[in-house]
């Protein structure tokens, strides 16, 4: 999606989701600047290219290839779960080219809790060995994730019906290669290289956290809050991980603040 005219705004949805995690932020935010809300490499409507390593910092510069494929030269980046997390590392990257920064509900600089990190680690070691890696093309991907995510269905975020967009593909044979693919090169440890580089980020920020998300604790986030210089926390109380579909207006008001807040060029 590529709506409304003025500053851009980029906004990177998370696992395992699409761009319609923002839709109901995309139509009020396009009143006032250009929204740009992309389905992630590999992800939702997106080409899976498997010729293409999913490692960190090669996602990272995908972000700057977007943008420069769509001729905008400085952003307001906002990135949700991998979204964030890959939007931490271009800001530090890349701080001539984002004008502001959001980080929300992201295992950002940090890693996952159990019973998360040890559910993606076997993931992981099986993707990276070729005889287990075509056991994983034979797991019903998009029926475990479609189980594991029905509470958030029960809590309002997303019906069966976008449940099956954001996952269903999954149940496919080109769906589970391609996640078999994007978890062989994914990394559970925490990213040193970030955590030591969070407190040089000089752009306006903003964190906005659900904070009773057992997926990316809230603590990730006040951590952020206390060591990028200026950041503000901007917690949803009593909200899960996806924050933005449970709670759409309370994120709506903290990204409109956002693009109220003046930047430096």
């Amino acid at each position: 999606i590529d709506e409304g005219e003025g500053e851009a705004v980029l906004l990177l949805h998370g696992y395992p989701q699409s761009l319609l995690t923002w839709r109901h932020q995309i139509p009020t935010l396009a009143t006032r600047a250009r929204v740009i809300a992309p389905d992630w490499f590999g992800w939702g409507l997106s080409e899976r290219g498997f010729a293409t390593p999913a490692r960190y910092w090669d996602e990272v510069g995908r972000i700057g290839l977007l943008l420069d494929a769509l001729d905008v030269e400085r952003c307001t980046l906002v990135g949700h779960d991998y979204g964030g997390f890959l939007g931490l590392g271009f800001a530090i990257r890349n701080p001539d080219r984002v004008e502001r920064l959001s980080i929300i509900n992201s295992r950002a600089h940090r890693t996952f809790p159990q019973p998360t990190y040890g559910q993606f680690a076997i993931l992981c070691a099986m993707a990276r060995v070729p005889g287990l890696r075509q056991l994983v093309h034979l797991v019903p991907l998009g029926r475990l994730n479609k189980a594991l995510l029905q509470r958030h269905v029960r809590q309002g975020c997303f019906d069966n019906a976008l449940l099956d967009h954001y996952v269903g593909w999954m149940d496919t044979p080109e769906g589970r290669r391609w996640v078999a693919h994007f978890f062989r090169y994914y990394q559970m440890p925490a990213r040193r290289d970030l955590d030591l580089a969070v407190d040089r980020i000089a752009c306006p920020t903003t964190i906005i956290w659900g904070d009773k998300d057992p997926y990316c604790p809230v603590e990730i986030g006040r951590d952020l809050a206390a060591r990028i210089p200026g950041a503000q926390m901007v917690p949803i109380k009593g909200a899960d991980h996806y924050v933005m579909e449970e709670r759409p207006d309370e994120v709506l008001a903290a990204l409109t603040l956002i693009l109220e807040r003046p930047v430096t060029r």
